[in-house]
């Protein structure tokens, strides 16, 4: 007799459901905004039942505090992660441009721009979270700007800080732009935040060859 599959556990099932319906939400904030998520659409489209959801998260906000926290961890280790396990200021930011181009070929990966753009000026949680994530990112790459321009990888320019936001405004609207544009996502990317830089275009040997 073949074996039967062993059961899962109440809090795997748990972990199952929640992450469903955090990535429903994500795709629901990324075309919908916060004011307009319904959540039952949530539910469903994640295949539970509204009560599901209530029984994980108390109302909209909580839910949509979850996804922004949901969203940072993948970008931390799908794109952050690699990025600085190169080591070398320039490889690691230009890790982080390419990751970034990857990343946003998924829709969820747009929910964090979407929602900075809906709460700006706002003084609302949800908005303050995603504030948050910007500032520490915005701050390390400044320090690896910084570190490039110590060991002459990166040219002197503008403020490093402000430099950094420039960077980071590259990524978000570049990856919006040309989401799931493969290959050519990437290597646009990767134009884009070495001329922000100030660094000279890769050459046709160094350059990308597609993703």
């Amino acid at each position: 007799m073949p074996e039967s599959t062993p059961r899962r556990t109440q809090a795997e099932r748990r972990a199952a459901t929640r992450a469903a319906l955090l990535e429903a939400a994500a795709r629901g904030l990324s075309s919908h905004g916060y004011a307009n998520l319904a959540l039952e659409r949530v539910a469903r489209d994640a295949g539970y039942s509204r009560g599901a959801l209530y029984h994980l998260f108390a109302d909209k906000e909580e839910l949509a505090l979850a996804v922004v926290d949901w969203v940072s961890e993948l970008w931390d280790s799908e794109v952050l992660q690699p990025a600085r396990a190169e080591g070398e200021p320039l490889t690691s930011l230009l890790s982080m441009a390419r990751g970034h181009a990857r990343l946003c070929r998924h829709d969820v990966a747009r929910v964090m721009l979407t929602l900075e753009v809906e709460f700006t000026g706002q003084d609302h949680p949800v908005g303050s979270a995603i504030a948050a994530v910007v500032e520490q990112l915005e701050s390390e790459i400044a320090e690896l700007i910084a570190a490039g321009r110590r060991n002459g990888s990166i040219p002197p320019g503008p403020p490093q800080r402000l430099t950094a936001a420039a960077f980071m405004g590259v990524l978000e609207s570049i990856g919006i732009a040309l989401a799931g544009q493969a290959p050519h996502d990437v290597e646009l990317m990767e134009r884009a935040a070495r001329g922000v830089l100030g660094i000279a275009p890769a050459t046709d040997a160094g350059a990308p060859t597609g993703d």
